[in-house]
């Protein structure tokens, strides 16, 4: 391990980030354990991680005519890089989801001569590939190294990029097991008493409120079921305000401390994703708390329930009567929680696996 080489992420999202957000509470989670990040290059949040070197961007009207006239991606960004690099140094940079910055940045590293000191490591939360005409010329070939969530999704990326960086890991995504596990069945009853959910059979869903995330076709099949199912309540977690509907109860967006509790009280977690999905946080905190999950067969979900061993996959999510007939079987009882390690996506391992990636990026200078 090279104890020489610097890590500085670069993040748009000011870290610690104050609202929810898949990576930002993995990399505040990474943050407050043992880490190797020295240096955030980052808008100025509310509190501060210790230990870190902060570089703040601020967006001034000198920076919005840079943009406009002179078409410079990010310049506030470079310029708060340029104030914690040091001449001789050498540096691993991570960028996370952020394609556009790419090119901006090796060009910057480029013109001040430093472009060998840096090493680029980006990481991706989708699934699907970068495939914009030319992106490889202008993405694949600039980075160093891509992190995916899944082995499913660099296998996409294999049959589709013509040219990729030397170097891929694969970080699935980890949660808080400690918060997010399944509580015994006499807790479970008072729970659901407690929520007001009495006996019922409990299905949750539980996203952003998109259209590619499935909801609307999980009411139109709701409205069937409960004419004809009246002890099964639906749970909805994460969407705008709605008409009242029998036999579900919209909670709107709550504080991700409160989701476990609700995760708890549930029975079944229905994930209609209909993009190719990168993971799945919310499927993985569902299935540590006990509940049996029913998602779509997109993206990286078939891996991350180990292509059907933890959970029901729905190979065509487009068709109502397949979820139909997973929730009848469900209902009837013909299903069964899978059984598995509670380190399993843990957030400790995130942090191990993190680190590793790190310490074989430093090796490389």
């Amino acid at each position: 391990m090279n104890d020489a080489v610097k890590v500085i992420l670069i993040s748009q999202s000011p870290l610690p980030f104050s609202k929810i957000g898949s990576w930002t509470t993995l990399y505040k989670n990474y943050l407050e354990n043992k880490h190797q990040i020295d240096c955030i290059v980052c808008p100025k949040p509310g509190k501060l991680f210790e230990g870190i070197q902060y570089s703040f961007t601020k967006l001034t009207f000198w920076h919005k005519l840079q943009r406009k006239f002179l078409k410079r991606k990010n310049p506030e960004y470079f310029q708060a890089l340029d104030k914690i690099m040091v001449p001789g140094q050498k540096y691993i940079i991570q960028i996370v989801d952020n394609y556009g910055m790419i090119k901006a940045l090796k060009k910057h590293l480029t013109l001040k001569g430093i472009e060998k000191q840096c090493y680029i490591q980006f990481f991706y939360h989708g699934f699907s590939p970068y495939v914009k005409p030319g992106a490889w010329q202008d993405f694949y070939e600039i980075i160093d190294e891509m992190i995916v969530l899944t082995n499913d999704s660099y296998e996409a990326h294999k049959r589709s990029v013509a040219i990729l960086p030397d170097h891929f890991s694969v970080l699935n995504n980890g949660i808080d097991t400690k918060r997010f596990k399944k509580i015994s069945e006499a807790e479970k009853i008072r729970l659901k008493e407690q929520l007001g959910f009495g006996d019922k059979k409990v299905f949750v869903w539980c996203s952003q409120d998109r259209p590619k995330k499935g909801l609307h076709l999980m009411l139109e099949l709701w409205q069937k079921k409960y004419s004809l199912e009246k002890n099964i309540q639906l749970v909805v977690i994460g969407c705008d305000p709605r008409p009242k509907m029998e036999g579900v109860v919209f909670l709107g967006k709550i504080p991700n401390d409160e989701l476990p509790k609700y995760y708890q009280a549930s029975d079944c977690y229905l994930f209609p994703t209909l993009c190719q999905e990168g993971f799945g946080l919310s499927l993985i905190e569902a299935l540590h708390c006990g509940n049996y999950c029913i998602a779509s067969a997109m993206g990286g979900v078939p891996e991350v329930l180990q292509h059907g061993k933890l959970g029901k996959l729905i190979e065509n999510p487009h068709f109502l009567s397949e979820w139909e007939t997973a929730i009848d079987e469900f209902l009837e009882g013909n299903t069964k929680l899978p059984v598995f390690s509670e380190e399993l996506y843990a957030m400790e391992n995130w942090n191990i696996q993190m680190n590793q990636i790190i310490n074989q990026a430093k090796t490389r200078f």
